[in-house]
């Protein structure tokens, strides 16, 4: 049976401030034609150029997923693009005031919020799965990530952190809107007290705060947690936006220590296998 496109019933919008920017941003999810895909409109910029949330777009991964096309460029992506995917939004415009969507508490779990009320609409056209047919891998040093065929979206992720009160963490889930709301979602993104300075001398994580990130000093961890393991929690959610830059994927992903370099290699790969450069 084939499903239809869908897109946002409604415009919404959500304000915040960027990650690693530190700067105030709106953006607004707007209905978009068949075939449109997800694409972010900078509508601060003269001309207000778009860039497609497509594998071909990535130019960078350092801390976050970045997009650029001509002027257009965007980064710190995949929470969102993760609430896209989890909730089978095919096509959306992403109207957006900065170089960065708000980062919210730190998770996926606003933008699903901000997408229930916007509501869906199912469109005239079929929708077109990323079906994997053969197993796919990117390996660097002693990280990897693979995919292989499977009937749904399914991810298995182990994560290795020297963190007193991490350690080796296991993840695995099928992706369905409903598992995704509950268990993966409210994961926040995760970050250590010793790595802040440094990034904020690189202008990252000049946003970053208790309010939207799980940190850690070299004991423990600052704020309360929502899950006991929400670290791997936050990595399978960041893969779930990442590999939605190769469209709606059905697969299985097998992970250890993936990073979005990893994650979006992997989807540049499902799109060349699928005959996608």
């Amino acid at each position: 049976m084939h499903q239809f496109q869908t897109t946002v019933a409604s415009p919404v919008s959500y304000t915040g401030i960027g990650l690693h920017s530190g700067k105030d941003v709106t953006i607004t999810l707007r209905p978009a034609p068949v075939d449109s895909g997800i694409v972010f409109v900078r509508t601060d910029l003269p001309g207000q150029p778009s860039v497609a949330a497509a594998a071909s777009n990535v130019t960078a991964t350092m801390r976050a997923t970045t997009l650029e096309s001509g002027a257009a460029k965007v980064f710190t992506v995949e929470h969102l693009l993760a609430a896209f995917h989890a909730m089978g939004i095919d096509n959306c415009f992403v109207d957006i005031t900065a170089v960065e969507p708000p980062v919210a508490d730190g998770s996926s779990l606003p933008f699903i919020r901000l997408l229930e009320e916007a509501g869906t609409v199912g469109q005239e056209s079929v929708r077109s799965e990323t079906v994997i047919n053969e197993a796919l891998a990117v390996r660097q040093d002693n990280k990897f990530i693979a995919i292989l065929p499977y009937d749904g979206l399914r991810v298995t992720f182990t994560s290795v952190n020297s963190h007193p009160q991490i350690g080796v963490q296991f993840g695995d889930y099928e992706i369905t809107a409903e598992n995704f709301s509950r268990e993966i979602a409210p994961a926040r993104t995760i970050g250590f007290m010793h790595e802040v300075q440094a990034l904020q001398a690189q202008g990252l994580a000049l946003g970053g705060s208790l309010d939207n990130a799980v940190v850690y000093d070299d004991e423990k961890a600052l704020n309360l947690l929502r899950f006991p393991d929400e670290l791997v929690r936050h990595k399978i959610l960041d893969i779930v936006g990442d590999l939605f830059l190769a469209g709606p994927v059905k697969g299985h992903v097998i992970a250890v220590q993936s990073s979005h370099a990893l994650n979006t290699e992997l989807a540049r790969k499902i799109m060349a296998s699928q005959g996608n450069a």
